[in-house]
C-alpha cells in the first residue's frame, strides 16, 4: 500500500509539470503590430499575458516621450487609450509585462491619418455659355499631404490631375486644392463636374482612402431676343383694351417684368406677368410701355408706344332694344354711357305712363329696376342721356310673358284595364294664352291637341288644361303619357317656349282566377299535415291573405303567405278556409272546406236504470260516440253460441219485461272510416220472489214513464250528433237493419 501512493504521487508531481509547461508565460497584443488611426478619433491597444496569473504591465514610448494616452488595467489585461487621438501619438509604444522574474515586451506602431471629407468644388461666378470660368477642388484637413493625389473631371473627360509629392516640413492638416479654367459650351449642360481625391497609405483597406465630389453644370444664357405683341393695336381709343404680351430668350427662362416710361425717364414696375392686359384705358395711358426679360446673368429689353384717343360720346342700352321678362321676375334695364365723364341721366315710358320702378344712378350708368314685373311695366322705356350741351336717347321695348312651370297631369284614378279614364293636363299661370298649344301623346300617339285661340279680353293669368278619356289596356304598361305645351311667340327671346310633362302609365288589374291546391286533399286524417296553396293573378301582383270563416260568419285572419300549412291536424281544424288575392285596385275570392276525419272515441256503454234489474224490470242499453261526426253504433249481445246483432234505434235498445235469458253481456261497436272502438258492458237479471204475474200501480207508473223516456232520450242523442257533424263522410258497409248511425 505504502509503494502503491508514492507512485500515485509521482505520476501528479509529472502530470502538473506537463502542465506548467503548456502553460508558458508570454504577451498578445490588439491589434497585433500596427494600428492606422484617423486624427480626431479614439484608439486603444490592448496588451494581455497567458501564463500568468497576476502579471503586472507598463507602457512607454520608444522615444521615451510622453504617452499622451490613459492606461487601465484588469487582470491579464492592460488597455491604453488614446481619445482624441492627435499628432503627439504617432509613436511606436511598447507593452511591457512583468510575472515574478520573467518579463515581457512587445510594440505596436501607432500611425495617423486626416482624410475626413469629400472634396468641395467651388466656382469663381455663374457658367455663363463663352464666357471662361475657374472652378477649384479642395481636399480638407488632409494629412499625410504627401499621399495625396486628385483628379479633376467634366464627365468622363479629366480636366486636371495631380499627385502631391513634396516634402512635408512639418506635422499638420493641410487643405490641398486643384484648379482649372475653361470655357463652357452649350454642349457642357446636363454635364456633371467630378472631383476625385484619393489618399495613398498602404495596407489602409479598413479606411476611406477615396472621396469624391460632383456638381452638375448649370450653365446661363443672358437673355436676348426679347419680343412684344400688341392685341388688339398700339392705337386705341378711350374705353378699350389692350393686352401686351412679351417674351425673351435665354438660360435660366428669363423672368418678364412690365413697366411704364415715366416723364422723367424712370420707369414705373407695373407687372411680373408675361401678358400685360390694360382696360378701360384713358387719354393719360399713353406712353412708352418696357418689358425686360432678366435672368441671374442679365437682362434684355423691348419698348412699345401705346397712343389712347379721346373717344365720341356714346350710350349703349342692355340688355338691348327689346327684352322679353316673365311676369314676377325681376328685370334690370341698364344705360351706360362712353365718351362723357359726367353724364346726367333721366327714365321715361313712351306713353308717359308711371315708371313702377326704382332708378339708381352712379357715374356713367344708370339703372331702372322693376321687380317684380307686371302688366303694369308693359312699355317701351326711355333713357335720355344729357352731356353738357350733348342729349341722346335710347329705348328698350320690356314685353311679358307666363309660362312658369311644366304642365300637370292628372289622372282620375289608378289605371285598370278595361276601366274607362280621364287625364287632364294643365298649364298653370300661361300669359298670352292666345298663343298656347297643348298636346297630349301616348307614347308617340297623339291622342288630342287643342290650341287656344281666343281673344284676350284682358290682360290675366290664366290657367288652361286639356281633358280626354281613354281605357287603359294591359298594353298600356310602361308606356308614357306626354303632356306638351308649346308658348308660339316666336318674335319674343325667352326660352323656354317649349315644357312637357311625363308619367309613366302602370295598368292595374284586379285581382282574378283565385285558384287553391290542397296536398295531400281536402279531407285528411286527424294528426297528418295539410298544404294549402293559394295563387291570384293581378297587377300589381296581389297579396295572399289567408282566413278562417268562423261560425257567424265573420272571417279570423291566419297568413300572409302563399301557402298555409296545418301541422297535426285536429278535428277542430275543420271547417271553410278563405284565400283572398288582394291589391291595390280590387280583390278575388276563393274557399275550400277542410274536413279532418277522427276515429271513434270516448264510447260510453250504459244501462239504464242499472246493470241489475230484476225480471220483468224494462232496461234501455245505450252507447253513445264522443263528439266524433258520422259514426255507425252496432249493438251485440254476446253468447257462446254466436253474437246477436240488436235493432237499436239512436244506439239505443230497450228490453221490456227483461227475462232471466237477457242477462249476460252486451258489446257496442263504434266505427268509422277511419277506425273503430268497442265497449262491452254486462246486465245482470235477478228472478223475482214470487213469479205470480199480477200488475201493480206502480209498475203502470214506471212502463208508462219508459214509454215517454225512451224516445226522448233517443231524440236528444239523434240532434247532439246532428249538432256536432262536420264535412262528409263514406259509410262503412253493414246491414241496416242491425247498424244504428249516429
Amino acid at each position: 500500500m505504502p509503494g502503491k501512493m508514492v507512485l500515485f504521487f509521482g505520476i501528479s508531481k509529472i502530470l502538473w509539470i506537463m502542465t506548467a509547461a503548456s502553460q508558458a508565460f508570454y504577451i498578445e497584443t490588439v491589434p497585433e503590430v500596427r494600428s492606422l488611426a484617423q486624427i480626431g478619433d479614439s484608439v486603444s491597444l490592448i496588451c494581455s499575458t497567458v501564463g500568468c496569473a497576476s502579471p503586472s504591465f507598463s507602457w512607454r514610448t520608444q522615444i521615451d516621450s510622453p504617452l499622451h494616452a490613459k492606461v487601465t488595467n484588469e487582470g491579464t489585461k492592460s488597455i491604453l487609450t488614446m481619445d482624441p487621438v492627435s499628432f503627439e501619438n504617432e509613436h511606436s509604444y511598447l507593452c511591457t509585462a512583468t510575472c515574478g522574474s520573467e518579463k515581457l515586451e512587445k510594440g505596436i506602431q501607432v500611425e495617423i491619418y486626416s482624410f475626413p471629407r469629400d472634396p468641395e468644388i467651388h466656382l469663381n461666378g455663374l457658367l455663363e455659355v463663352g464666357k471662361s470660368i475657374t472652378v477649384r477642388c479642395l481636399v480638407p484637413d488632409v494629412y499625410p499631404f504627401d499621399r495625396l493625389e486628385m483628379h479633376l473631371l467634366k464627365g468622363d473627360y479629366v480636366m486636371k490631375n495631380h499627385e502631391f509629392l513634396e516634402a512635408m516640413d512639418r506635422k499638420s492638416l493641410e487643405t490641398k486644392g486643384l484648379e482649372v479654367t475653361f470655357t463652357p459650351v452649350i454642349g457642357d449642360i446636363g454635364k456633371v463636374l467630378v472631383c476625385r481625391a484619393k489618399l495613398n497609405i498602404d495596407e489602409a483597406d479598413s479606411v476611406p482612402n477615396e472621396r469624391v465630389a460632383t456638381k452638375e453644370l448649370q450653365l446661363y444664357i443672358s437673355p436676348k431676343n426679347t419680343i412684344v405683341s400688341v392685341n388688339p393695336s398700339t392705337k386705341l381709343q378711350e374705353g378699350d383694351s389692350v393686352t401686351m404680351t412679351c417674351s425673351s430668350e435665354g438660360l435660366p427662362v428669363p423672368e418678364i417684368f412690365w413697366s411704364k416710361k415715366l416723364d422723367n425717364g424712370n420707369l414705373q414696375r407695373l407687372s411680373g406677368n408675361a401678358t400685360l392686359t390694360l382696360i378701360a384705358m384713358r387719354m393719360e395711358d399713353s406712353g412708352i410701355y418696357v418689358c425686360e426679360g432678366v435672368n441671374p446673368i442679365g437682362k434684355d429689353r423691348e419698348e412699345v408706344e401705346l397712343i389712347v384717343q379721346e373717344k365720341p360720346f356714346a350710350i349703349e342700352v342692355s340688355p338691348g332694344p327689346r327684352l322679353a321678362a316673365q311676369i314676377g321676375d325681376s328685370v334690370v334695364l341698364t344705360c351706360s354711357v362712353r365718351g362723357c365723364e359726367s353724364p346726367s341721366f333721366s327714365w321715361r315710358t313712351q306713353i308717359d305712363s308711371p315708371l313702377n320702378g326704382k332708378v339708381r344712378t352712379e357715374g356713367t350708368t344708370s339703372v331702372l329696376e322693376l321687380s317684380p314685373v307686371n302688366f303694369e311695366n308693359e312699355h317701351s322705356y326711355l333713357c335720355t342721356v344729357t352731356c353738357g350741351h350733348k342729349k341722346l336717347e335710347r329705348g328698350i321695348q320690356v314685353e311679358l310673358y307666363s309660362f312658369p312651370r311644366d304642365p300637370e297631369i292628372e289622372l282620375s284614378g289608378l289605371p285598370v284595364s278595361g276601366n274607362p279614364m280621364s287625364v287632364t293636363c294643365k298649364v298653370p299661370s300661361v300669359y298670352p294664352f292666345d298663343r298656347l298649344e297643348i298636346e297630349l301623346l301616348k307614347g308617340e300617339t297623339v291622342l288630342k291637341n287643342k290650341e287656344f285661340l281666343e281673344e284676350l279680353d284682358r290682360k290675366s293669368l290664366e290657367t288652361k288644361s286639356l281633358e280626354m278619356t281613354f281605357i287603359p289596356t294591359m298594353e298600356d304598361t310602361g308606356k308614357v303619357l306626354v303632356c306638351q305645351a308649346k308658348l308660339h311667340i316666336d318674335e319674343m327671346e325667352f326660352e323656354p317656349k317649349q315644357r312637357h310633362s311625363t308619367q309613366k302609365l302602370f295598368v292595374n288589374v284586379a285581382p282574378r282566377d283565385t285558384i287553391i291546391l290542397v296536398n295531400p286533399s281536402s279531407i285528411v286524417v286527424e294528426g297528418s299535415s295539410v298544404n294549402m296553396t293559394c295563387s291570384s293573378y293581378g297587377l300589381p301582383v296581389p297579396k295572399i291573405l289567408w282566413s278562417r270563416q268562423l261560425n257567424n260568419g265573420d272571417l279570423q285572419p291566419l297568413s300572409e303567405n302563399t301557402t298555409l300549412t296545418l301541422v297535426s291536424t285536429k278535428m277542430e281544424d275543420s271547417g271553410i278556409y278563405v284565400c283572398e288575392g288582394i291589391n291595390q285596385v280590387g280583390k278575388s275570392r276563393k274557399e275550400v272546406q277542410l274536413v279532418i276525419q277522427v276515429a271513434p272515441k270516448e264510447i260510453q256503454l250504459t244501462a239504464f236504470p242499472s246493470k241489475s234489474v230484476k225480471e220483468g224490470d224494462t232496461v234501455i242499453i245505450s252507447c253513445t260516440c264522443g263528439n266524433v261526426p258520422e259514426t255507425w253504433i252496432i249493438l251485440k249481445k254476446k253468447a257462446e253460441t254466436g253474437d246477436t246483432v240488436l235493432k237499436s234505434i239512436d244506439g239505443a235498445y230497450t228490453i221490456r219485461r227483461a227475462q232471466l235469458q237477457d242477462a249476460g253481456v252486451y258489446e257496442c261497436e263504434s266505427k268509422n272510416e277511419v277506425g273503430s272502438q268497442l265497449r262491452s258492458i254486462t246486465l245482470d237479471v235477478k228472478g223475482r220472489e214470487n213469479s205470480k204475474n199480477y200488475f201493480s200501480p206502480e209498475l203502470l207508473v214506471l212502463y208508462c214513464a219508459s214509454s215517454l223516456i225512451i224516445p226522448a232520450i233517443g231524440m236528444i242523442i239523434y240532434f247532439a250528433r246532428k249538432a256536432n257533424m262536420k264535412g262528409s263522410y263514406s259509410l262503412v258497409e253493414a246491414q241496416k237493419s242491425s247498424v244504428v248511425k249516429v
